[in-house]
């Protein structure tokens, strides 16, 4: 991976893009830029370009626009409508896994349609962040013969609509979903249960997200533990999930390769940047990150986790 190599398939991202207030043991930030959508594309823009979807308000930052331009992120698909844009505030205690929600506010967010430019509808690799699964749904219906979707979710929808995120999965190559949400949607304490049964509803591959536990990838031959990058300090873990999933999709899209063994490397990557999100706040870390950075943590992770027989 060099910088000069980057764009090759791109990456079709949908999902949020907010301003966050956060609170951590290690400080607090006001209106900083966040949203899935946000991370995922931030991450997925070091190995790919990225074609994002999503939706603001004419107070979003103009600072920001550029920083996705910068990043080689189209903006082609990015709708600006009157009112303020989504806004999340939320603190973190010394268990960095749990965010607390204070306030959560949709505004535009809440009347958000995804609609994909022409050019977009041929993307060969899709990843659909935390949205309503309708909406998930509805950009599938968009695009033409993707050759692969990830979808993430979360236990707001799958308390509120179960058989809606059931119906995404069905229809995805690939499900990206935390421990806790695994155990819920499945109904087991057991994440081995839990991979089996998400494979057993359609995808080919599931990765159960474990926080600073690292990941499982589950496919039908295997599967494959993928652990965290030991890290001294985490000052804000918002957006890990979201880097994570981006990372590995946009690396999937720059070797377009969707191999057992590449999407092992994909999940060491998505790993990779998700541990440099969480060293400061916001997207901050990853504005600075070089490329070669990637590759050092990369290889500091293959060393870490070898072993002789």
């Amino acid at each position: 991976m060099t910088e000069r190599e980057m764009p090759r398939k791109p990456v079709l991202i949908v999902g949020s893009i907010g301003l966050d207030t956060i609170e951590t043991p290690f400080g607090v930030v006001q209106e900083v830029l966040g949203g899935a959508a946000s991370y995922s594309s931030t991450a997925a823009s070091f190995f790919s370009g990225v074609r994002l979807v999503g939706v603001v308000g004419d107070d979003f930052p103009a600072e920001h626009v550029t920083f996705f331009k910068d990043r080689n992120v189209d903006l082609a698909g990015l709708q600006c409508l009157p009112g303020p844009t989504f806004r999340w505030n939320g603190y973190y205690e010394y268990d960095m896994n749990q965010a607390h929600t204070l306030a959560t506010h949709l505004n535009v967010f809440e009347s958000f349609q995804p609609q994909l430019p022409t050019e977009y509808r041929d993307s060969p690799y899709v990843f659909l962040a935390n949205i309503d699964p309708e909406l998930q749904l509805s950009v599938l219906e968009q695009v033409n013969d993707p050759k692969f979707v990830v979808a993430d979710t979360m236990n707001f929808w799958i308390n509120g609509k179960r058989d809606q995120v059931l119906e995404v999965i069905k229809h995805v190559h690939a499900v990206t979903i935390n421990d806790a949400e695994a155990r819920q949607l499945c109904e087991t304490t057991s994440l081995v249960v839990a991979g089996r049964k998400l494979l057993e509803m359609g995808p080919r591959v599931v990765v159960i997200k474990k926080g600073e536990h690292g990941a499982v990838m589950f496919t039908d031959n295997d599967y494959f533990v993928a652990p965290s990058f030991p890290l001294e300090e985490v000052r804000d873990p918002t957006g890990a999930g979201d880097t994570f999933a981006g990372g590995m999709t946009g690396y999937l899209a720059f070797t377009d390769d969707i191999s057992e063994e590449n999407l092992r490397k994909a999940v060491v990557y998505g790993s990779v940047l998700a541990s440099y999100t969480v060293e400061e706040f916001s997207l901050n870390r990853l504005a600075r990150l070089e490329p070669g950075e990637i590759l050092l943590r990369y290889s500091e992770m293959r060393r870490i986790t070898a072993f002789a027989e």
